[in-house]
């Protein structure tokens, strides 16, 4: 039962509405009163709690008192390094306690975060460590008792202070450093940013043009109404005529018949503006490829400030650890207040490519745009762990299976005895050419996946010497999957092969054994020119770009992805004599020129194997072959073999520590090129082990590539730090008249 206590003795209580009813009639009932519901437990509507007690006003303003805004922020001194901060957020490590990141030592951390070519502009933290450290081990072997109690940067002259004298000129020196190479790649950042504004605003006038035009006979006072609300504050005060008056098209030929047709008549990379659609495309691509570029240089800036500023107050930590001195606060306060430590100005421009990015190329989708800026971190892929195992430990499925197949094809062979047999040779004869070059393919897989390795090992940015986007570049793991598979495919059709010619009841299959091969072979091309988003799609589409150039080499501008491609195959040096005139090229275009005599010289010699004359031919120029290539591989390719370096014999700057493994590859690349002339002495042997030696050479080939590979690309990777060089140079859309005047003048 339910009973109504009402406030107010003259207003009637409303009547209980059950939930079937209808509530018009409570709602026309005017006299309405409050009251508070007592139920019984034979009740069956519920009410929900009402608050015990008022709560006061004094109260509630206690309660909210921190949830104001202050005219000010708080601010603090970091516990650890003496640098100003807000309260709850973390500056350096002196502040998170007995955590198991701060356990990790900084200077590995450090090391990890560099760029890797700008290595020699970051702060020798390792070098002031060891400054230190020799500090320490004076003071402890010839003072243990030392009073500690001194305070300065430097007191009293007394016996030791040659190493903090010897610290801070060192310290002063790195500073200097680090402030003048940020502060000219600030300078540089801004010049380039007034560049790509200027960019903008003749990419929004296009628009504007490219939409008047698109839309004749209709009503354009509407579409401008339109296009003015999508557009921002500058849109609307930039006039397009005064905009698009002194503006033309920079000519980037990405075709044939742009490079080598239209190139040779016109002779200029420049050309007259056109209101197209497609000149649109093309120039809104260009830019947008250029402010994500922009964007990751800008990141890695501030990422460098931060870093050294991080390592600046560690190693003042330390030093006062040691010395008793209390140095930190003061230094750091100059580094704060040097250009280094403001990245104010670096910070605004961050925010600024934000929003004009994601507002003119990301129809101001904030979350698109910011996945396009940002770097992309790759995941593990849990495939790839499963197939081709994550450590050495775990079991490999796809070798496991490659190495059972190729089990079974020896049992086979064996079993059917096709060596000794002459029917045999002939047939081993006749297939093992067809799945040798997958065999070749697997290898060459298999040498960039170690390559890969060591370059992550060693810090080599393969990424940006080759040209990956970022976020699609493959590791290790990625090549050592795709290897195994294929072999795994190329295992299983060569046993099939076998199966079907060599049992007899399969006899009646003689014709489907013939289209094993081409099975395998359609089967790997679908795969590879496959348009789905399967099996690292955009890596396969990269080298298939890549080889087609290669082909194409004539009618394309080369790229170091291309030669280096083209290296493995044979070389693009008369196209980049054409394009860069540099006269090493054409000493590069000799050696395989020699090469390209000497298999001449051999091929000529198997046609007439009783002519010794051809014999001496061939083997003359298959020597002088090989010592040109040697000598090209060693000198120019590796960079060593320098006589005034400060390693003997090698080059000044080494990325891998001991230097025996350059005489190791320099020994290995000798002897596996004079391998290569046994295949001129091999004529007279049986065809079988004919067939093995030339197996195994071509396979030491491969080996001696993939070594070669590794430094080549650390002998690239030096070059570009040594000019600080961690970014793509990107062609612009737009030229102005008034900056070739300029150029001409100069």
């Amino acid at each position: 039962m339910v009973t109504f206590l009402s406030y107010d003795r003259n207003v009637i209580s409303p009547q209980m509405v059950l939930p079937e009813a209808s509530l018009e009639d409570s709602y026309n009932n005017k006299n309405i009163g409050f009251g508070f519901p007592i139920f019984s437990f034979g009740g069956s509507m519920e009410l929900m709690a009402v608050p015990k007690r008022k709560t006061s006003p004094h109260k509630r303003g206690i309660r909210n008192g921190p949830k104001a805004l202050k005219p000010t922020p708080v601010i603090v001194r970091c516990r650890g390094c003496g640098r100003v901060k807000l309260p709850h957020f973390y500056c350096c490590s002196g502040d998170r306690g007995n955590n198991a990141e701060v356990k990790m030592k900084f200077g590995k951390e450090y090391k990890k975060q560099k760029v890797a070519e700008w290595t020699e502009a970051y702060m020798d933290y390792n070098g002031l460590e060891h400054i230190l450290r020799n500090m320490r081990a004076y003071k402890q072997n010839k003072h243990p008792a030392m009073n500690r109690t001194l305070s300065g940067f430097i007191g009293q002259p007394e016996e030791g202070t040659e190493f903090e004298v010897t610290f801070f000129r060192k310290l002063d020196e790195e500073f200097y450093k680090a402030n003048n190479f940020y502060k000219d790649k600030v300078k540089g950042m801004m010049d380039e940013a007034n560049q790509l504004n200027k960019q903008m605003e003749s990419l929004i006038a296009l628009r504007i043009r490219v939409d008047k035009r698109s839309v004749k006979g209709s009503n354009l006072n509407r579409h401008n109404q339109q296009e003015q609300s999508q557009s921002s504050g500058t849109r609307e005060k930039v006039k397009v005529g005064e905009v698009l008056e002194h503006v033309k098209i920079n000519n980037d030929p990405q075709s044939p018949i742009s490079t080598t047709i239209k190139g040779t008549l016109k002779g200029s990379k420049v050309e007259d503006l056109s209101y197209s659609k497609g000149s649109l495309r093309r120039a809104e691509q260009q830019l947008r490829v250029a402010f994500i570029e922009f964007y990751h240089k800008l990141y890695l800036l501030k990422q460098y400030s931060y870093m050294n500023l991080l390592a600046f107050s560690k190693i003042m930590k330390k030093y006062e650890k040691i010395s008793s001195r209390k140095a930190s606060k003061l230094y750091m306060e100059v580094v704060d207040n040097s250009v280094l430590g403001n990245s104010d100005e670096l910070i605004d421009l961050l925010e600024r490519v934000e929003t004009t990015f994601i507002k003119n190329f990301s129809k101001s989708n904030r979350s698109e745009g910011m996945k396009s800026l940002r770097p992309k971190q790759r995941r593990e892929n849990h495939t790839v762990t499963f197939f081709s195992g994550r450590n050495q430990c775990d079991e490999v499925f796809f070798s496991g299976c490659t190495v059972a197949l190729l089990v079974a094809i020896a049992l086979k062979i064996e079993l059917h005895n096709l060596p000794t047999k002459e029917e045999g040779v002939q047939y081993l004869q006749s297939i093992f050419p067809l799945y040798s070059v997958f065999l070749y393919a697997v290898l060459h897989l298999l040498m960039y996946a170690t390559n890969i390795y060591f370059w992550r090992r060693y810090k080599i940015n393969y990424p940006f010497i080759f040209g990956f986007k970022r976020g699609t570049e493959l590791e290790y793991r990625d090549v050592y999957l795709l290897s195994t598979g294929l072999a795994v495919l190329a295992s299983s059709a060569f046993l099939a092969n076998l199966h079907l010619d060599m049992d007899p009841n399969t006899q009646k299959l003689k014709e489907v054994t013939q289209l094993v091969p081409l099975a395998l072979v359609t089967l790997v091309l679908l795969l590879i020119f496959c348009p789905l988003n399967i099996l690292y799609r955009a890596s396969r589409f990269f080298f298939i770009r890549c080889l087609f150039r290669c082909i194409l080499a004539p009618l394309y501008p080369v790229t170091f992805s291309d030669f280096f491609l083209a290296d493995q195959l044979t070389s693009q040096c008369i196209r980049r004599l054409i394009e860069g005139r540099d006269k090493m090229n054409g000493y590069n275009a000799l050696t395989y020129l020699s090469t390209i005599i000497a298999v001449v010289f051999r091929t000529i010699y198997e046609l007439r194997k009783e002519s010794m004359t051809w014999m001496v031919f061939a083997l003359i120029s298959s020597a002088v072959a090989t010592l040109v290539n040697i000598y090209w591989d060693i000198v120019f390719d590796w960079g060593l073999l320098r006589r005034h370096s400060k390693n003997i014999y090698l080059r000044d700057k080494l990325i891998v520590s001991h230097k025996i493994v350059y005489v190791l590859a320099m020994v290995l690349d000798i002897l596996l090129r004079v391998a290569w002339m046994q295949l001129v002495l091999a004529f007279n042997l049986h065809s079988t082990h004919r067939m093995g030696i030339t197996t195994t050479v071509f396979s030491l080939e491969i080996i001696r590539r993939g070594i070669w590979n590794f430094f080549r690309l650390e002998n690239e990777h030096l070059n570009n730090v040594g000019k600080y060089r961690a970014f793509r140079s990107l062609p612009l859309p737009f030229a102005y008249s008034d900056d070739q005047k300029e150029q001409k003048d100069e």
